[in-house]
């Protein structure tokens, strides 16, 4: 059963319950929340994945209520939690949506300690990865969402799960976040692209959420083979210039950008440095969509010929 095929009241049932399990491979997570816009952005965005049964096991327990006393009524606000756990402030109640998908990432980074994690998206064609790691602010979301939309596969916009036994890239094909220009952008470079509603004055600007593709969601149990690391930056009006990367700096930046590399010691650098060592590992700096698909196309052709 997929989350479309529960119908809007037994969403909110189940929500309010405690008891709808999300299918996120490699992950579940339980879900409890009376707040409408929950279920809503639910219903929008998820509609493909797949629920399991109540009793199911879950590795994140995870629940979004509102704020008590005088907040529950004045300016009324939303809080997160993970394991009866509050790891952040409370935030207005309309950005409950958006407070789910940033707590679900922190879940993620702060307890998925079996995979090495990255903040970088990642993005699959021909059984090949790219790694697309950058701080927030680089336009990594926006070209991963570019890519996404003209037939690469999405395998997560936020969090590379890097298996250190295997060398694979997991997937979790969430939905993309986008940020203040990104949103009217990705609207105009995909006019059917299906998103939330814009939240605006969030600590991120204004914020919305794009639904991944059926096709990556079917396919979030299949991992893929790291081939090139690009570290993207947008540069408004630019052109598009690829350049490679030494290995060594490759590697120093994948570093800082990993959430747990120092948890993992030893078998963290291991990893990073296998995974550096099998890609090839290029800076590309953007300020155009149509420019970034045709490079990145043309790269991955170039590849696969050689």
């Amino acid at each position: 059963m997929k989350v479309a095929d529960l119908g809007a009241a037994q969403l909110r049932s189940r929500l309010r319950r405690g008891e709808l399990i999300l299918d996120i491979r490699p992950f579940a997570a339980r879900v409890h929340s009376p707040i409408d816009s929950v279920a809503g952005g639910l219903a929008r965005l998820y509609g493909d994945f797949r629920v399991l049964p109540p009793g199911s096991f879950a590795d994140f327990h995870v629940a979004l209520a509102p704020s008590r006393g005088l907040r529950r009524w004045v300016r009324p606000q939303v809080m997160f939690s993970f394991d009866g756990f509050v790891p952040f402030k409370p935030l207005p109640r309309d950005q409950a949506f958006p407070m789910f998908e940033w707590g679900l990432n922190w879940c993620i980074a702060n307890h998925a300690h079996g995979f090495l994690v990255i903040h970088a998206a990642v993005v699959e064609r021909g059984g090949r990865a790219m790694v697309l790691p950058a701080p927030p602010g680089s336009g990594k979301s926006t070209l991963c969402a570019g890519l996404v939309s003209r037939g690469w596969r999405l395998l997560s916009d936020e969090l590379c799960l890097l298996d250190p036994r295997s060398g694979l890239v997991h997937a979790l094909a969430r939905p993309v976040n986008l940020k203040n220009q990104s949103i009217g952008v990705i609207r105009g470079f995909a006019p059917a692209a299906v998103m939330t509603e814009p939240v605006r004055d969030t600590v991120k600007g204004t914020v919305a959420h794009l639904k991944p593709p059926p096709g990556s969601v079917a396919r979030t149990g299949e991992p893929a083979v790291p081939a090139w690391i690009v570290f993207p930056r947008y540069v408004a009006g630019g052109a598009g210039v690829l350049e490679p990367v030494g290995k060594a700096p490759t590697l120093v930046k994948l570093a800082e950008q990993a959430f747990n590399y120092d948890v993992l010691g030893v078998r963290g650098f291991r990893a990073a440095a296998d995974l550096v060592e099998r890609c090839a590992c290029y800076e590309y700096a953007y300020g155009n969509l149509d420019d970034a698909v045709a490079a990145f196309a043309a790269l991955a052709d170039e590849d696969r010929a050689a």
